[in-house]
């Protein structure tokens, strides 16, 4: 790519200026070639003179005219070389070579963009997690586009990804799930029920309690035991969440479940190693992990005096059994609540002797609804709150999952109803793909006039705001590798809407086919290249291309 070629380029002049005697090779690997920030500042700019002034001691300005004129003779990739500020070289790239850009993107078409940075490391990404106690919230909704688009980015450049859904079936909360369906079960056969106190509301409890009477009548009207009504809320929610998530075409490899680890004994065994290590102790009836001996303020109850493991043990003994699964690298997407255990398992994590550098947490904050920048509280048919499937039902899928990737997963997300459900340019999702079905439109009307797109005319391309195309798309594999690295999905929605802005601007001012056949040519070949991107990021975000709207 551009960037990677300019580069090259600067490492080359590097070692000639060490050659030349210009400055020492003590710089090696410490100067970038970045994007400048400003409009004006070239299309590349390196701040070697500077850092290497720093190391040697010389004038940086000096050495920026010395780095200027080795650039300049050593490459054709530049219009010009200046240099600028206190020593900054900014490098204007010729436009032959934007050109150039076309017919890679062409005969790249989907791998554009793809790469191999990840070099083939396994990585697990667990996400969702949510119990089957009810539908999905619209925060697991977040949870779950954030990690479906992080496994979606990693797979793109190179990784090995493994999608996991860690759940628990077992314990406190769902055995008061049983016995709220139970309780649903006998008031819908009209006989006497006792509600659990602190029992599951909402209507898909009685739907849970309604498949029971279908299926078995009343004879389970004097069951004591929970199990079965347990059982079947299990089953049913399980089948409603995986109803949800495939809608937002979301699957899993693997759903692991957290009662195996204590059937295998794996809990048991993590209690022992600590113990050993001399970070468990017992007091007041209750089993204490020594956190403060791993740098923690405070030490924290692993197992409580009634016998019922916190939720720290048990996750510290599921973070042992992704290690052992040999995963180079661990990705925990959890909702901001978890904030307070997560420190504690990365600590049991390090006791077991596991390093916690591979482990990456990702704390996303929760969602609020807004009409017209209102908060609102919706009514909702199938809990106590608004469900992933609600919100689907009334923006599409689409809308929920480009708002979602909107904002970084550490800032509070407010969900615009009304905006989402705009059939408008305000909608950035309509935005976007509105100018995929433009780009759509214009190859379908060449196809009527027998216009193809004509590579030997590129030279053709000669407006401004079609080397700032160029340049938007020579952007692409960079953006798709940073936002891998920083597991950061908002970083692709930005650039699609910085894309979607330049080409409807383009497609507003200049025909793209009109009398002259050649430009028109030269600039279907340039909309080949813009479609081939703009589909790519619309394919790895998990959003539609469509073609008519």
């Amino acid at each position: 790519m551009i960037r990677s070629r300019i580069h090259a380029v600067v490492d080359t002049c590097f070692q000639k200026g060490v050659a030349a005697g210009y400055w020492s090779e003590a710089g090696v690997g410490k100067y970038a070639v970045e994007l400048p920030k400003r409009q004006g500042q070239g299309d590349f700019s390196t701040n070697l003179a500077m850092v290497m002034a720093g190391i040697d001691e010389k004038k940086p300005r000096e050495l920026a005219a010395l780095l200027a004129e080795l650039l300049t003779k050593e490459s054709a990739l530049f219009e010009r070389v200046e240099v600028a500020g206190p020593g900054f070289v900014n490098m204007f790239v010729a436009p032959q070579v934007w050109r150039e850009l076309i017919p890679e993107i062409v005969t790249a078409a989907r791998r554009f963009g793809h790469s191999e940075q990840g070099a083939g490391r396994r990585v697990m990404v667990e996400f969702v997690s949510a119990n089957p106690t009810g539908p999905l919230s619209i925060g697991h909704g977040r949870q779950a586009i954030l990690g479906d688009a992080i496994a979606r980015l990693l797979e793109t450049t190179g990784h090995r990804v493994h999608r996991e859904y860690y759940y628990n079936n077992a314990g406190r909360q769902m055995r008061v799930l049983g016995e709220s369906t139970r309780a649903r079960y006998l008031e819908r056969l009209g006989l006497p029920f006792q509600f659990p106190e602190d029992g599951y509301h909402g209507e898909y409890i009685y739907e849970i309690a309604q498949s029971l009477i279908d299926e078995r009548g009343d004879t389970l009207k004097d069951q004591v035991e929970v199990t079965p009504f347990q059982k079947r809320a299990e089953e049913f929610i399980f089948a409603d969440i995986s109803k949800t998530l495939a809608r937002m075409d979301i699957h899993f490899d693997e759903y692991y479940n957290e009662r195996s680890l204590y059937e295998k004994g794996y809990i048991e065994e993590v209690i022992d190693i600590l113990r050993k290590k001399g970070l468990v102790y017992e007091q007041d009836g209750a089993v204490w992990f020594r956190t403060t001996a791993l740098g923690l303020e405070q030490d924290r109850v692993i197992v409580k005096s009634s016998g019922e493991p916190t939720y720290r043990l048990p996750d510290i003994a599921y973070h042992r059994e992704k290690f052992r699964r040999d995963f180079d690298w661990l990705v925990d997407i959890f909702g901001s609540d978890h904030a307070a255990t997560v420190p504690d398992v990365l600590a049991g994590v390090r006791a077991l002797g596991y390093d916690d550098a591979k482990v990456t947490v990702i704390l996303h904050q929760f969602v609020t609804l807004t009409r017209d920048g209102k908060k609102i509280k919706m009514s909702t048919r199938k809990a106590n709150f608004v469900t992933v499937d609600e919100l689907i039902d009334i923006v599409g899928v689409d809308a929920v999952r480009f708002f979602f990737m909107m904002r970084r997963a550490d800032s509070q997300m407010d969900f615009d109803l009304e905006l989402a459900t705009r059939q408008s340019q305000e909608n950035p999702v309509y935005y976007v793909q509105y100018a995929h079905a433009r780009l759509c439109s214009v190859l379908a009307q060449a196809r009527k006039t027998g216009l193809t797109a004509d590579m030997e005319a590129l030279s053709l391309l000669t407006e401004p705001e079609e080397m700032q195309l160029l340049q938007t798309l020579a952007a692409f594999p960079a953006l798709i590798d940073g936002a891998a690295r920083d597991l950061a999905p908002y970083k692709l929605i930005f650039y699609l809407m910085d894309l979607a802005g330049r080409i409807h601007s383009y497609y507003n001012k200049f025909k793209v086919i009109g009398d002259d056949r050649r430009v028109s040519a030269a600039r279907l070949a340039l909309i080949t290249a813009i479609l081939t991107v703009l589909k790519n990021a619309l394919e790895i975000s998990g959003l539609r291309a469509p073609e008519t709207m």
